[in-house]
């Protein structure tokens, strides 16, 4: 952005705080895979984006300021989250609350850092989104490096000299995790199985008798709750006899449904639980009071929404450098509790969580 441009932001934004005149629109957006075959975990992000413009407006923590959200839909689809990124650049928009799945954030986040536009994601958890040095590139979700080393962490613990299989969709982010998970078990010494499967397909039963046949006692995936939530089935409905324990796009009801009472006893990670957190009270109860969950990626995006928003209002103005500083300059109060953005880009906070789904309810576990 040139210095007047950013001179101009900072005018309008101070002459905005002051003013008793009609609200000023700025625009944001959440952008994930509403549609698609992730579409609950894109429903949670809008939701949760949502919810926190609406108390944001309500709140007159930008007097003078009206925040508008738009939705934007890349069905976690590479290409067409590039274009989604590039009509919103155009558009001028102050914040992009998303992508979701790593395949779309990585190559967006190319987009928005030459344009300075502040993004925040809620769930790409794959750590070259922020590893490559972009200023505006933000992610408030953990990473996975952290991720896959609690997964592997608690198989070393609780199935020492199992056969282990560690299954990826090929993704960027599932083979990634899988990739963290398989380095450090054998790392530890255990003989790891690795396989890929193809994401969209119906049938694993090849898959499944595979690992039967194979005596494999637990199984890791890197993937998304629709697969994963058929291999469980499918493999429950084989007798194969192996726990399953994935990553944290199985926080979704949408899961437990595919794999019906399979999905009992499957295990995953995911960040600590937010809505028990005394400063997401008064969020939870609206979401509920408006038929929104407030579990899994919701109170994330809320959360992004609420950091750019504060580093806003410290910076007194929108140009994107500016509030990037003024991000990681001090800890924000969210949610999901104190956010603190480190110089990648990261949030210090997130650690990750086993969880285990039961009578279609997720449990903790450790």
């Amino acid at each position: 952005m040139s210095r007047i441009t950013a001179a101009a932001s900072a005018a309008f934004l101070s002459f905005a705080l002051a003013s008793t005149a009609p609200a000023a629109d700025v625009n944001i957006a959440v952008v994930g895979p509403m549609t698609g075959s992730t579409a609950a975990l894109g429903v949670q992000m809008r939701d949760g984006a949502t919810a926190a413009v609406d108390a944001l407006n309500a709140s007159g923590l930008l007097p003078g300021i009206k925040v508008i959200l738009s939705v934007a839909d890349d069905a976690c689809d590479p290409k067409q989250a590039v274009a989604v990124a590039n009509r919103l650049t155009m558009d001028q928009v102050k914040l992009v609350v998303g992508h979701f799945c790593s395949s779309s954030s990585i190559p967006a986040s190319d987009v928005y850092a030459e344009a300075a536009l502040i993004q925040i994601s809620p769930g790409s958890t794959n750590p070259q989104l922020t590893e490559r040095g972009l200023k505006t590139v933000f992610r408030i979700c953990g990473r996975d490096d952290q991720q896959g080393l609690v997964a592997a962490e608690y198989i070393l613990r609780h199935y020492p000299n199992k056969k282990i299989a560690v299954l990826d969709d090929k993704s960027t982010a599932g083979k990634g995790i899988a990739d963290v998970v398989e380095s450090r078990l054998q790392e530890a010494g255990e003989k790891v199985i690795r396989q890929s499967y193809v994401a969209g397909e119906k049938d694993y039963t090849a898959l499944v008798s595979r690992m039967k046949r194979d005596g494999i006692q637990i199984a890791y995936i890197g993937g998304y709750y629709n697969e994963i939530g058929l291999i469980v089935r499918q493999a429950a409905e084989a007798g194969a006899g192996l726990t399953i324990m994935a990553n944290d796009p199985l926080m979704t009801s949408d899961f437990s449904a595919i794999a019906g009472e399979a999905a009992n006893g499957t295990l995953f990670t995911f960040m600590p639980d937010s809505t028990k957190n005394a400063q997401a009270a008064d969020a939870v109860a609206r979401l509920k009071s408006s038929n929104m969950s407030a579990g899994g990626y919701t109170l994330y995006a809320y959360a992004a929404v609420q950091a750019w928003a504060d580093a806003v209002k410290r910076a007194g103005t929108f140009d994107g450098p500016r509030v990037a500083a003024a991000l990681r300059s001090q800890p924000t109060q969210t949610v999901i509790g104190p956010v603190r953005f480190d110089t990648k880009g990261d949030n210090a906070a997130p650690g990750f969580v086993v969880y285990r789904w039961h009578n279609n309810i997720v449990e903790t576990v450790e």
